[in-house]
């Protein structure tokens, strides 16, 4: 088998941007793993095909967590990307950074390199806006393209009108000098098609000879002999294989399958190891530790009004069947909506009074509040999420029979703070529906319902339905402290001379907002870590 420079495993957010990186210099051999295959599907491209590809085992993961004590016992699933883009390929597309604050409290944790000031030039560097941002935030000949909607639905601009009720006016760019307000998101998307991280990063350089990708790979662990590692145990169609390498190998697959790997190879707490029969090669307590992620919860309405996308016999001629039609040949239409349309960011009263705490996702259709993925009829839904969560959870590993199986569990509110903040979220949604904008499409709200008004009955509403947004971070967090995993000035995983890892797992508190363009961001300092030798 052939000997690769650089192994990097996992082909998501961060990986095809490493890739790209390593690669580019023709001295460099390049081998990237993915476990999955193609994103080659129309569920994937077409933005409105999100809900073909959630709970797709061809392209999510779809890991089963742990039973959440908090949230009555309900088992939640955390969907992540099973394809080249990884989850870049199965996401909303919401192009958010997070705020200044939100680095600078990274640098000031300890991890130098990563305040605000540093991390703005390296999303410049990445961003090819064609949304009319500003030469001061905003680069505009990078690979990943960031526009507006192609054809934003109107019932999101109500939504943004309704900003008002509660002290939110609009804002026309998220990733600016605030996140305060509501608005239009920008989506990674180009001709009212996905971008995804492979699309904008390694797509356009895949006639590079010095570039391997392996698809269909699965990778179950890293052979270790004293700080280094010495090979990496595949398995492709079925064999077992192993893969040899002279320089490094870059760990790019997650916050929940990284922490697994180094758990698989005897990286961890070695007391948690050595229950589960793994001998511990390097003892480190924060692997799997520190998992953090966005709680949400939703207000949704069902309206007789048309406006909003869905399936009706009302809609079926003027805006159904002709959807494929508008979306081939005018890339217009509901085709092109990432349902997410617009969103916004605001304060509640557990805030720290300068920093948005929750954010809001409209969405233009009427979602289950039974738990479907699709319902008949229109409407429209606000999704509350918690940003700076308190609670946190772990990833870990338990033998069962001759086999190991991941446990995530989130933890989710197990710390009282994170009930107050979801509580006022849910409050401020159903003010921002009741605006008069609202009154030519209005309809009955059906979750959380009229008879859910007090505070004890809005948190058990959140106790049985709350749900993630599928950001998880932090379980190979970067830092000083003893629950670190790698060191902040070059991601190598403490302990180690051979290994990083560099992806949304290396985060030591969550970003506010969603997490694919902050990955990226991570990926492009790590791979020039890397390439000056740090």
């Amino acid at each position: 088998m052939k000997i690769y420079d650089y192994v990097i495993i996992g082909a998501g957010a961060a990986g095809c941007v490493i890739a790209n990186r390593l690669s580019a210099n023709p001295k460099n051999t390049v081998c990237l793993i993915e476990a999955g295959g193609s994103e080659k599907s129309p569920w994937i491209k077409i933005p409105a095909g999100i809900f073909g590809v959630y709970g797709n085992k061809k392209f999510d993961y779809a890991y089963e967590g742990s039973p959440q004590k908090n949230l009555e016992n309900r088992s939640i699933t955390v969907n992540r990307g099973k394809c080249l883009g990884g989850s870049s390929s199965i996401n909303g597309m919401v192009y958010i950074r997070g705020n200044k604050n939100d680095y600078d409290t990274w640098a000031a944790l300890g991890c130098k390199g990563w305040s605000y000031e540093e991390v703005l030039p390296v999303f410049k560097k990445l961003e090819n806006n064609n949304a009319g941002g500003d030469l001061k935030y905003h680069g505009f000949d990078g690979e990943l393209s960031v526009v507006v909607p192609q054809d934003a639905n109107a019932s999101g601009k109500r939504f943004i009108s309704a900003g008002g009720e509660i002290g939110l006016f609009q804002n026309s760019d998220f990733n600016a000098e605030s996140q305060i307000g509501l608005g239009i998101y920008n989506v990674t998307q180009s001709n009212g098609a996905r971008v995804s991280s492979y699309n904008a990063f390694l797509e356009p350089v895949l006639n590079r000879t010095n570039l391997t990708i392996l698809t269909h790979t699965s990778v179950s662990s890293l052979d270790i002999k004293g700080k280094k590692v010495i090979a990496i145990n595949i398995n492709t169609n079925g064999i077992d294989k192993k893969i040899h390498f002279n320089k490094e190998v870059i760990i790019s697959a997650g916050a929940i399958d990284s922490p697994r790997l180094l758990l698989a190879s005897g990286i961890g707490d070695k007391k948690e190891l050595e229950s589960i029969g793994i001998e511990c090669k390097n003892n480190l307590t924060g692997v799997g530790k520190n998992l953090q992620d966005h709680l949400d919860c939703m207000v949704t309405v069902r309206s007789d009004n048309k406006e909003s996308i869905g399936i009706s016999w009302k809609s079926l001629i003027p805006n159904v069947l002709t959807a494929p039609f508008n979306y081939y040949f005018n890339k217009m239409g509901w085709w092109t909506t990432n349902y997410v349309e617009a969103g916004g960011f605001a304060k509640t009263k557990e805030s720290d009074g300068k920093n948005p705490d929750i954010q809001f996702h409209f969405t233009p259709i009427f979602r289950s509040h039974r738990g479907k993925k699709f319902e008949f009829g229109h409407g429209y839904s606000i999704f509350t999420c918690l940003l700076k969560p308190f609670s946190s959870g772990t990833v870990k590993l338990s033998k069962e029979g001759k086999s190991v199986k991941i446990l995530i569990d989130h933890n989710f509110l197990s710390d009282r703070r994170d009930e107050a903040t979801m509580i006022e979220a849910l409050k401020n949604a159903r003010k921002l529906l009741s605006s008069k904008v609202f009154d030519d499409v209005r309809g009955k709200e059906m979750a959380p319902g009229e008879s859910i008004q007090s505070d004890d009955e809005i948190l058990n509403y959140i106790r049985k339905t709350a749900l993630t947004v599928y950001h998880p971070v932090g379980t190979c967090k970067m830092g000083v402290d003893e629950m670190s995993v790698v060191e902040p000035h070059n991601l190598k995983v403490k302990g180690m001379s051979n290994l990083r890892v560099i992806d949304a797992s290396i985060m030591p508190t969550i970003t506010s907002g969603n997490t694919s363009a902050p990955t990226m961001m991570i990926a492009e300092i790590g791979a020039k870590m890397i390439l000056n030798k740090d």
